[in-house]
């Protein structure tokens, strides 16, 4: 259980940032298919289960151990990392988006070696590539924070973040609740992350069926169109970003609307700051040692 819960730590830690989804850690751990079916078993029957047989019953259809050690491992993540990323980001932010980029490069190559490869499968890579590429030019709109906003903003969120390849923070951003998000778990808002929490499980228990559905019939198809979704986030976490357009929030702060993807010496002229070059080159190379890690620590029992 002790590879479960580390396995929920980075999960946690990859969904509290934009552009890196929690389900491409399960992905690559070995654990994606136990946890949708675990996930999938949250039906009418289990509730007749439960009222049949009792809890032990109902908590070895759910394969609730698995499930309670892998959310303690993210919801453990989450509160421990969320203020660390968001200070790391505003200090070293090519640093914080290289190590990240390295992870989604690895992790997409890694993917793809699942897929077989024919002519539907490349159109589907394709289709999710571009699909992904039009996401990050989307523009960050600004929600106001209505209970039912906040349910719909975890219930969409809970979608991506349990996609290989599509980064539920990523949606928070677009919809602007990013921010007033990660502020509620780090001022422990109790009745705004009971709101988010209750959009996520509905969200989650939703889309985990069609999901499944798409894996037991459509696996290989599937697969490649996610392996797109996971390429083309790529552009959305290049480490070295000018800002061309940014808002300002209620709150004072300044928050960018639209960026462009520069070399690391193009950066360091168009922004004025330290680009930081071999310590991204660094941060990426330890981020495919991380997953090749990963992939080894799927293979061992347990």
């Amino acid at each position: 259980m002790l590879r479960t819960y580390l396995i929920g730590l980075a999960m946690g830690a990859a969904d509290v940032v934009p552009g890196v989804s929690g389900g491409t850690i399960a992905f690559i751990s070995g654990i994606y298919q136990r946890l949708l079916d675990a996930i999938r078993a949250f039906d009418p029957r289990a509730l007749q289960l439960l009222a049949r047989e009792g809890v032990a019953a109902f908590w070895r259809r759910i394969d609730g151990s698995f499930l309670l050690v892998l959310l303690a491992g993210i919801v453990t993540s989450v509160l421990l990392f969320a203020r660390l990323i968001t200070v790391a980001l505003a200090n070293y932010p090519t640093c914080v988006w290289a190590f990240f980029f390295g992870l989604v490069v690895a992790s997409s190559w890694f993917l793809a070696r699942q897929v077989r490869w024919r002519a539907v499968t490349c159109l589907l890579f394709l289709a999710g590539l571009a699909i992904a590429l039009m996401i990050g030019e989307l523009r960050p709109t600004q929600l106001e924070t209505q209970p039912v906003i906040i349910f719909g903003s975890g219930a969409l969120a809970i979608c991506a973040m349990i996609l290989p390849g599509i980064s539920g923070s990523f949606i928070l951003l677009l919809l602007g609740m990013y921010s007033t998000v990660l502020q509620a778990l780090h001022e422990f808002d109790l009745g705004f992350i009971a709101i988010f929490v209750a959009g996520c499980g509905v969200g989650l228990l939703s889309f985990s069926h069609v999901l499944g559905y798409l894996l037991s019939r459509f696996h290989n198809q599937t697969l490649a169109l996610l392996t797109g979704f996971l390429a083309g986030s790529l552009s959305m976490i290049w480490p070295w970003q000018q800002v061309i357009s940014s808002y300002v929030k209620d709150d004072g702060r300044t928050v960018a609307l639209q960026t462009q993807n520069v070399l690391p010496a193009d950066y360091a002229v168009l922004t004025q700051q330290e680009p930081y070059t071999m310590a991204a080159l660094a941060l990426a190379v330890m981020a495919v040692l991380l997953v090749l890690g990963l992939e080894k620590l799927a293979a061992q029992p347990g």
